[in-house]
Order: C-alpha cells, then structure tokens, then sequence
C-alpha cells in the first residue's frame, strides 16, 4: 500500500507541482483564472494519476493512469511554453522546466513500457 509514493517518477512530479505553484505567483492576475488555473490543473494532475494507476490492479489500467499523467505533463510544457512566449517566465526559466520536464517524460515512458510488458 502506498508504493506509490516511493516512485522516482511521483517525487519528481510533486516537486514539479511546487516549482510551477511558486512560478504562478509571478504571473499577472489577469491570469489567475486562465492559464494559472490550467497549469494548476495540469501539473497537480500528474502524481494524481501516478498515484492512482498504482493503486489499480490490473497491468493495462496502470498503464492508462501514467499515460494519462504523461498527457498532463505535455499539456503543462505547452503551457509553459505559451508562458514564456507572453513574457511570464524567462527563456531560461523555460529552459530549467524543460530539463525537469524531459526528466519525468523518461521516466513516466518506463512505467508505462514496463507495465505493457506485463499484459
């Protein structure tokens, strides 16, 4: 129980979700309730779904769960980016989300062959 929370890929992800909750802090509050609250939605979204894909039973649903956290995790890149092209974050600061980013992307892409592998 909880095996979850020992995961390389869940760790990673809530500190992503901490770096991206203090970043939003910067964003101007007409963004409070667009894109600030899509990121929010988007990145919490991917150690929620690490965590429940691992709390399923069968190889195929956890599967489904980190697919569905490594869609979350493209939609918060996308996101970033469209950040950074409005000025909200700096090219570098794009850059270091893109790293932790790629980091995660790899990671998730393991549990998610490895459990393919289990069907």
């Amino acid at each position: 129980m909880n095996n979850f929370r020992t995961l390389k890929a869940y760790t990673n992800a809530k500190d992503l979700v901490k770096q991206v909750y203090a970043f939003l802090k910067q964003f101007p509050r007409e963004e409070q309730y667009a894109l600030c609250d899509q990121l929010r939605r988007a990145v919490i979204s991917i150690p929620s779904n690490i965590a429940e894909g691992s709390g399923r039973m069968s190889a195929k649903d956890q599967a489904h769960f980190y697919s569905i956290a490594y869609g979350s995790l493209m939609e918060v890149l996308a996101q970033l980016d469209v950040a950074c092209d409005l000025g909200y974050i700096t090219k570098e600061e794009f850059k270091s989300f893109e790293i932790i980013i790629d980091e995660e992307a790899k990671m998730l892409t393991g549990l998610i062959n490895k459990r393919k592998a289990a069907l």
